[in-house]
């Protein structure tokens, strides 16, 4: 299927790895031209070599508003107007009620919430004059299902996730759509990082297997599409049926 984003320009957030360099493979694919960014050099350079299509990596730490805003700028510079915008960020440490203080929480917001919010607000009010738009975020099946040791990370990607419900109902007269994605367990590094035995997270899913995240990025690329005009506001959990929420 044509998803009709050959030529639209996209900035995807944390497009170094996992998630959003699965979401920037996506896009290439469909012959968007691709802004990624990431804090680490030789892996942003690593990463954007490895996607076919055109592609630049930027330098740039989005765990921040000022940073979140920055990226959207640096992106416009290289490749004129944003069409496409993939907020994406790293996740708050651990935490339960007990052991998080009222600064982790301050923490939690700058860095999975307000930079999001920062790349929106630099982003949007271009794709509203241009008719055209699509803004799709990262989050965690967590907003849904809240893990009981992230009680900061739920939180603060809570928060964003009723900013995006607004924000699209109000840009949505204007072309532009406004939607999260919300993974659950993929094969990433950072999930190998924190787990020895990613076969026994695969046995506690239905589908009886972890997420890939190419396929991942499939997902957040449809959202992206000419087809899915019609969907904005939305919440797509992509999480092989773990959340038990309706």
């Amino acid at each position: 299927m044509d998803l009709g984003l050959a030529g639209k320009n996209a900035a995807v957030a944390a497009g170094s790895a996992g998630l959003g360099l699965g979401s920037a493979k996506a896009l290439a694919a469909e012959g968007a031209r691709v802004v990624i960014c990431g804090r680490d050099r030789d892996r942003l350079d690593a990463a954007a070599a490895g996607i076919e299509g055109d592609v630049i990596p930027l330098v740039a730490d989005v765990g921040t508003a000022e940073g979140g805003a920055a990226f959207i700028a640096e992106a416009e510079r290289r490749l004129g107007a944003i069409d496409i915008v993939v907020a994406n960020c790293g996740g708050p440490p651990a935490g339960s009620f007990a052991s998080t203080g009222i600064e982790a929480y301050r923490t939690a917001n700058e860095l999975a919430m307000l930079g999001s919010i920062a790349m929106c607000q630099a982003a949007i009010p271009a794709m509203q004059e241009r008719g055209w738009g699509r803004v799709v975020a990262i989050t965690s099946y967590g907003v849904r299902q809240p893990p009981p040791q992230l009680i900061a990370s739920a939180a603060a990607r809570a928060g964003l996730t009723a900013f995006l419900k607004v924000t699209a109902r109000e840009v949505a007269k204007d072309g532009v759509t406004v939607n999260s994605v919300q993974p659950g367990a993929h094969d990433t590094a950072r999930l190998r990082g924190a787990n020895n035995d990613l076969s026994a997270i695969a046995r506690t899913l239905p589908t009886g297997v972890i997420g890939d995240a190419d396929d991942f990025g499939q997902a957040v690329a449809f959202l992206c599409s000419q087809q899915a005009r019609f969907i904005t506001g939305a919440a797509l959990l992509v999480d092989g049926g773990a959340s038990l929420g309706v």
